[in-house]
């Protein structure tokens, strides 16, 4: 009768020695640690060595440097840098300024039907980004164009807004506004309506006007939501791949080719992986440098 309660007790103890109280957390956090090895790390690292090789499956050889080297001396590598940064240089000012006077009109308790404005503003952020794609190569055709027709009624000529660089290039940025605009109007507008309005009373008995409550109080206040923004859409748009892909294929001559286009390119259509994968670190390495930057000027 001892022997089996002895056995009865240390069984379940063995059998039980990972479930403890002690070992519970790490058993929480396993799946997505897991998922993160091999979802995430596992993909870097093989990414890593990729970009060191040259050919495919079997053929492929270790190269070290050479990707990274025919990637400084590429032409076609700087002219999709250069793509990229003009139309972050242009698009994302002009979609944070429009976002933050949407932003300020909607806050205001002038406005009527405040919750169905919100709601129509932020609604183009939910379409798919090869939906409005696809959405605006219509609006924008040069012979039955939407925006062409309207155009015409004030006596414009159609405008091949695909088919030169320069419109070709205005066609994303007006892509790129149309859709990220009202996304970063509500994140201004949840700041907004965390700044206190005593703050707001206090200036008004001061004297202060409406452009100096905004200089002084409402942008200071808004300092680190408008980090925020910048951060995240300067790196998105130095991820930009939908809309140059479905409006013009990085066309014409070149004009619309972006990194994350170009880093497709080279491949899904020729099959060099190694130099893809050459390119994505570059791209990483861009990214952490301008994330870095513009924390450190934040903090200036």
């Amino acid at each position: 009768m001892t022997l089996t309660l002895t056995r009865a007790r240390h069984a379940p103890a063995s059998r039980r020695s990972l479930v403890t109280r002690r070992n519970i957390p790490y058993l929480l956090i396993l799946p997505a640690v897991l998922g993160f090895v091999v979802f995430k790390a596992y993909p870097i690292v093989a990414a890593l060595y990729i970009s060191l090789t040259t050919g495919a499956g079997a053929a492929r050889t270790f190269v070290g440097l050479d990707n990274y080297v025919r990637l400084v001396n590429d032409p076609l590598f700087w002219t999709s840098l250069g793509n990229t940064g003009l139309i972050l240089v242009v698009q994302v000012p002009l979609m944070l300024a429009l976002a933050l006077l949407l932003a300020l009109g909607l806050n205001s308790p002038l406005v009527r039907l405040r919750g169905l404005w919100r709601l129509g503003v932020f609604m183009p952020s939910l379409t798919g980004l090869v939906a409005y794609g696809v959405m605006f190569s219509v609006i924008l055709r040069k012979d039955a164009g939407l925006l062409n027709w309207l155009l015409s009624l004030f006596g414009v000529e159609a405008i091949d807004w695909l088919g030169t660089p320069f419109w070709a290039r205005i066609a994303i940025v007006i892509a790129l506004t149309w859709h990220y605009t009202g996304y970063n109007a509500v994140i201004y507008l949840a700041g907004l309506q965390s700044i206190p309005k005593d703050v707001y009373e206090a200036a008004m008995v001061d004297g202060a006007g409406p452009v100096r409550r905004f200089w002084s109080i409402t942008v200071p206040q808004l300092r680190p939501i408008l980090l925020l923004t910048v951060v995240l859409s300067t790196i998105g748009t130095l991820q930009l791949f939908d809309e140059p892909f479905v409006l013009t294929g990085g066309g014409p001559d070149n004009s619309t080719l972006t990194i994350s286009l170009y880093l497709y390119q080279n491949g899904f259509r020729y099959f060099d992986f190694g130099y893809a994968a050459a390119i994505a670190y570059a791209l990483t390495l861009i990214v952490a440098v301008f994330g870095i930057a513009q924390m450190r000027m934040q903090k200036r």
